[in-house]
């Protein structure tokens, strides 16, 4: 079974595809939690929901708990920084692991309508990604040394397509920042503009680089 879990992740990681895809969940995820982390981070308040309704008692309770709440803001923030960085991205994804596990369950158990669907794709998304660095877990869970036959495949993008995914997470979490009140609204517009256009000119780079016909 191991050496199938092997073969199978050295597959994975030797597709193209599933590197683009990796890249685009880290900066998803990035983007989503550290704005919001931010605001838990500087002591605000993440919603504002009346306190009578089950959800907004809750999040008033976390609040007034002060530095726990800064504190969750914290490891939120600081998860996703590292998710944007190469060398680190392997424990950004395992600190998302009980992070968002964590708002999965909130949201489930205070019936949110329809968030958990969300939260559960999320969920998902943390789990693929702890997958992609699957042999760098490998050791927690056996000590049976390595049975691929081949080394981990370590693929590449070109010079182009990695400014492309820059600007693409920059515009990204800058429109994210907007709905927190971190970067001026005025901006919104072009910075979805320059992000939508460098996140097509990335997939067509892509398209082109790799499906490419053969002579």
């Amino acid at each position: 079974m191991l050496d199938r879990v092997d073969r199978l992740f050295v597959w994975v990681r030797s597709k193209p595809f599933f590197l683009r895809l990796t890249l685009l969940t880290r900066i998803l995820l990035a983007a989503g939690f550290v704005p919001t982390g931010m605001v838990k981070l500087l002591g605000q308040r993440f919603t504002l929901l009346p306190v009578e309704t089950p959800i907004g008692a809750f999040f008033e309770a976390m609040y007034q708990t002060g530095l726990y709440w800064q504190f969750l803001g914290a490891t939120q923030v600081l998860a996703g920084v590292l998710l944007l960085v190469p060398r680190w991205a392997h424990i950004g994804a395992l600190a998302f692991l009980p992070i968002m596990t964590n708002i999965f369950v909130v949201t489930v158990a205070l019936k949110f309508r329809g968030t958990p669907i969300v939260t559960g794709l999320m969920l998902l998304a943390v789990v693929y990604l702890c997958a992609w660095d699957y042999h760098r877990f490998r050791g927690i869970f056996t000590e049976r040394t390595w049975s691929a036959k081949e080394l981990v495949p370590i693929l590449r993008l070109d010079r182009l397509e990695r400014i492309g995914f820059w600007v693409f997470a920059i515009c990204l979490l800058a429109v994210f920042g907007a709905t927190r009140s971190f970067v001026s609204s005025t901006w919104v517009q072009s910075l979805l503009v320059l992000g939508l256009l460098a996140g097509l000119f990335t997939l067509v780079r892509f398209l082109t680089l790799v499906y490419r016909p053969r002579i």
